[in-house]
């Protein structure tokens, strides 16, 4: 599915300079100040507080518009939950992937009861438009009070040992969590999990099951898509 770039009235730079700058910040495990020196190395000069800027403000965006581009999500949908450290104290964070692995929400909780379940079913519910044939989640038992409340029709399996999927997907945000040395703030930890959920995920094909020239077409493609969703496409080369 299509969708309009983003505007960029009033911003300085060219838009091939504030999707790059982006992408490096999610893509890799890389701070606002290394992504200055990178693109400093590039002849652009840029401050880290507008690289931090621009992430903030366009990041979520690029993610929406990347998610609006992939094809409908499976039925069958993997629920776990990870604790955090938020400014020193434990958090959750709630994650929902399809059967391929992809992210289809993610949520930053204090507790991990039947409440916090409930609330992050509906939210999943809401964005997703339908309920799943089949929600697969661990033993834990604040997924079945919410299960019965809200999706009593859907087949819930909960067993350890299927629920790789959603644990594997928990990967990429712990390696990106140790380099960051964790958040300040919840709200903080679900702007930039929220955005690296929709942005880190479409540079990650699965590499394993390709030969070079595949995984090199599909990286073409989805810098294709990203320049399209960012507004990027067609536009000069920055030097």
């Amino acid at each position: 599915m299509s969708s309009v770039p983003p505007s960029y009235r009033g911003h300085r730079y060219p838009v091939e300079v504030i999707s790059h700058c982006v992408w490096l910040y999610f893509r890799f495990p890389l701070s606002h100040r290394e992504v200055e020196e990178l693109m400093l190395q590039r002849g652009v000069t840029v401050s880290y507080e507008t690289v931090r800027r621009w992430c903030l403000k366009f990041g979520q965006v690029y993610a929406d518009g990347l998610r609006r581009r992939r094809p409908r999500p499976g039925d069958k949908w993997h629920l776990d939950e990870v604790f955090i450290k938020v400014n020193g104290e434990r958090h959750y964070l709630w994650r929902a992937v399809d059967q391929d692995g992809n992210v289809l929400d993610v949520l930053v909780q204090s507790r991990r009861d039947a409440k916090a379940a409930k609330r992050f079913m509906a939210k999943l519910m809401k964005k997703q438009c339908r309920v799943p044939r089949v929600l697969v989640t661990d033993k834990l038992k604040s997924y079945g009070a919410a299960h019965r409340d809200l999706m009593r029709s859907v087949e819930h399996r909960a067993h350890k040992g299927l629920n790789n999927r959603a644990e594997n997907s928990h990967q990429p945000t712990r390696q990106r969590k140790r380099a960051m040395k964790g958040f300040r703030s919840p709200g903080a930890a679900q702007r930039f999990l929220s955005a690296f959920s929709g942005i880190s995920p479409h540079f990650r094909p699965h590499r394993h099951l390709m030969t070079a020239p595949e995984h090199c077409l599909e990286m073409t493609i989805r810098f294709t898509i990203w320049d399209q969703t960012t507004g990027a496409a067609g536009q000069p080369t920055t030097a």
